[in-house]
């Protein structure tokens, strides 16, 4: 069986304002996205990936910016979908931030 529970699971560091935690099957990754010290002044650099995503704001606001369209305004309760090759990125608008991201395949880069 592969459980997360959130509170008994250690999270990865990967920068200062910047964790995560994960689960996984063969075929699906989801991973739990903490963000902190925002707002921020410049959105995350651009990026993108193989994979298909989506990705749900659980808690707190951010701009969500892909190439090519106009940045959207996102906060708690709101979800987004990211095309495999799309570049995007994301501006924490709130002290913090919370989001749950979905990958198809699995990003092997984060395990």
């Amino acid at each position: 069986m592969n459980i997360l529970k959130y509170d008994e699971t250690e999270a990865t560091q990967l920068t200062p304002t910047l964790s995560r935690k994960l689960i996984r099957t063969n075929n699906l990754m989801t991973v739990i996205v903490e963000f902190s010290g925002g707002p921020m002044a410049e959105p995350d650099p651009y990026h993108s990936h193989p994979h298909e995503q989506t990705c749900y704001i659980a808690e707190g606001e951010v701009l969500y910016l892909e190439e090519g369209e106009d940045p959207i305004h996102l906060k708690s309760g709101d979800l987004f979908a990211v095309a495999s090759g799309k570049r995007h990125a994301i501006q924490l608008l709130t002290p913090t931030a919370r989001l749950i991201d979905s990958f198809n395949p699995v990003r092997e880069d984060f395990l």
